[in-house]
């Protein structure tokens, strides 16, 4: 069996996605085989695995960073908020049912033998396993039955680095009362602590660090310096939502109550010339050159927060009088359409005929192919490659004269890597697209040919948009993230404490 290192924090956001993330990065770098895991994860931001079955995209980041193929055993449960208090259970990479937290907190007990079993299989097949934690393991309200902080390292029998987030201010006093609320046998696993996202001198620290590590009994392995590294948010933390830039091509992805998988648009922050922003005011929509309706936990929800809002009426001036273009994913794709059916019946926005019917099974699938039969503003796409994944509760039916079922206006040409078939999906009008695929715009190509596209309506001759290959530049940004912890990490220390434990 491999050796493990947990990672907790004294809260949410105290950086431990990222901090896992490095050490994968660092220890594929010296030879280990490492994978990632965390037992339980709460997100909207969700990845398809190459055998369809669903996790926490946090961990499938993770993943890459280690150079591994994201598996569901490295998150065997994840929680998808459906309201304020509930939320849907997906247990291994299966959906399970809907939980208010409540039932949950008294059924998660029972899955304890499903999280060891997935650990237990990534740690027979690799050296490392480096496992996260959640939130705080202090949280003295919900330590009975934990299965994510220090119940974890009871199950893996795992060593545990404490991280603290110091640009939020009380550094010592997070690190030093999560020691006090230990109890005894969690505090003997407890090896070190990290101070992250520290800004400045750190040798004005020195007293303070003293300090620290007498009242808490633990040496501080590393000061790590706030990061300015481009990697996957989780959905519960992100600060990109506020992010605001003046350029040449503007485009407005609207921020719903329940937006899910916006990762689907991180490509575009680094396109020179590109302004994204995340709009969730009728006032603030402006007038953009592309509007992009992204994916929801709760399509019907949103849809009427959408309408109740004043911003449905806003898309659809831009739309109608502006000439913005208009490309929905996922959710965004079924509000586009004439109706959607869920439990009730509910009017879309009508710019697609077509009709949205929510059925009890999730698709959940790879799938790789080609633009095809794009016509309008982005015909630009035809041929163009498509790697991505669907997960969606509703079939949608585009209709052509009397023929519900019957597409001729499809945006894609795929191939269905679980299920081995090939099919055709999505709309394409002159300005309004729609598509399943999550992923959609990951290839620079696209991104290239969409930008160009906008830049010649707008009269642009020479834009000047400078696109990355965005495989090639996540992969520059683990590099970065692993070279900025090893010159902050004491890492002969931390691999004596994955070896022996001490």
């Amino acid at each position: 069996m491999g050796k493990s290192l947990m990672i907790q924090g004294t809260m949410s956001s105290a950086g431990k996605s990222l901090i896992v993330a490095g050490l994968c990065r660092i220890m594929k770098q010296d030879g280990y085989r490492v994978a990632p895991f965390k037992s339980q994860n709460m997100a909207l931001n969700s990845y398809i695995t190459g055998d369809g079955l669903e996790m926490g995209r946090a961990q499938a980041m993770q993943a890459e960073a280690a150079g591994v193929e994201p598996s569901v055993y490295m998150n065997p449960i994840l929680l998808k908020p459906t309201n304020e208090t509930g939320s849907q259970v997906i247990v291994n990479g299966e959906v399970y049912k809907d939980m208010s937290a409540r039932e949950y907190f008294a059924y998660k007990k029972g899955l304890i033998p499903d999280i060891r079993y997935a650990y237990e299989r990534l740690a027979a097949e690799n050296d490392i396993v480096v496992i996260e934690g959640a939130g705080s393991p202090v949280e003295i309200n919900l330590k009975t039955d934990d299965i994510v902080n220090m119940g974890m390292a009871e199950i893996a029998d795992s060593p545990v680095l404490i991280v603290g987030d110091i640009d939020r201010g009380g550094v010592f006093a997070q690190l030093c009362g999560t020691m006090m609320l230990l109890e005894e046998s969690e505090k003997k696993r407890v090896k070190g602590l990290i101070i992250n996202k520290f800004r400045g001198d750190k040798t004005i620290l020195d007293s303070g660090i003293a300090q620290l590590e007498r009242l808490a009994g633990r040496s501080v392995l590393g000061i790590v310096p706030y990061m300015d590294v481009q990697l996957e948010d989780e959905d519960s933390v992100t600060d990109r939502f506020d992010a605001r830039r003046a350029s040449d091509i503007d485009i407005a992805v609207i921020r719903f109550p329940h937006i899910s998988n916006f990762t689907d648009f991180d490509i575009w922050e680094n396109v020179d010339g590109v302004s994204l922003r995340y709009v969730s005011r009728a006032y603030d929509i402006g007038k953009p050159d592309m509007i992009i309706l992204p994916g929801t936990k709760s399509t019907v929800d949103d849809l009427l927060w959408l309408r109740e809002s004043g911003l449905e009426a806003a898309v659809l001036r831009q739309y109608n009088n502006n000439g913005c273009i208009l490309f929905g994913i996922c959710g965004g794709y079924q509000m586009l359409g004439d109706e959607i059916n869920d439990t009730v019946s509910v009017r879309g926005m009508g710019l697609i005929p077509m009709a949205t019917v929510f059925e009890a099974e999730k698709e959940r699938t790879r799938v790789e192919g080609v633009f095809k039969n794009v016509s309008g503003v982005l015909a630009c796409l035809n041929g163009l490659p498509i790697c991505g994944y669907e997960i969606h509760m509703g079939q949608s039916y585009v209709k052509s004269g009397n023929d519900t079922k019957k597409n001729e206006c499809y945006l894609t040409e795929l191939t269905d890597n679980v299920a081995g078939a090939k099919k055709v999906e999505g709309y394409c009008g002159d300005r309004v697209y729609g598509s399943y695929v999550h992923g959609i715009f990951d290839k620079s190509g696209t991104v290239e040919a969409i930008t160009s596209a906008l830049a010649k309506r707008k009269g642009i001759e020479t834009p000047g948009f400078h696109i990355l290959d965005y495989e090639q530049y996540k992969q520059q940004q683990y590099d970065r993230l692993a070279d900025v912890l090893r010159g902050a990490l004491d890492m002969d220390k931390i691999y004596r404490i994955i070896e022996s434990g001490v």
